[in-house]
């Protein structure tokens, strides 16, 4: 299936792969230019009615017609280059440690560093026009 433009990415983030804290969004036209990206922050995130509200929001302001998400946490919520340094373990989230980041040993993420085969099982509350 094709994707209609403009397309949302939401990509889940926490402290291990099974928490999710965090839950980036960027919503990207045809010619794979970003056009604007939002992150929330909460401890129990997927069933936060105003973050899943203010996520339906943002999507419509840019009129999104496709939401792709991973389907697995993807790594800790904490920004390389901003909470730590570049080509560093983040020192927050110590599941994290080697499989992350500029700077990750874990040869498992070399091909597909984006996706992973496992699912949590969660979904997000909100449905698009």
């Amino acid at each position: 299936m094709k994707p209609k433009y403009p397309t949302a990415i939401v990509i889940p983030y926490g402290p291990n792969d099974k928490t999710v804290t965090k839950l980036v969004a960027s919503v990207m036209d045809s010619s794979d230019r970003i056009l604007a990206t939002e992150r929330w922050v909460a401890s129990d995130i997927l069933n936060d009615e105003q973050i899943a509200r203010q996520m339906y929001e943002f999507m419509r302001t840019y009129g999104t017609k496709t939401v792709v998400s991973a389907t697995a946490v993807l790594g800790c919520p904490h920004e390389e280059g901003e909470d730590f340094p570049e080509g560093e373990d983040c020192p927050f989230c110590p599941f994290w440690k080697g499989k992350q980041g500029s700077g990750t040993t874990d040869s498992r993420w070399d091909a597909l560093k984006s996706v992973r085969q496992e699912r949590l099982g969660f979904s997000y509350r909100f449905w698009l026009p």
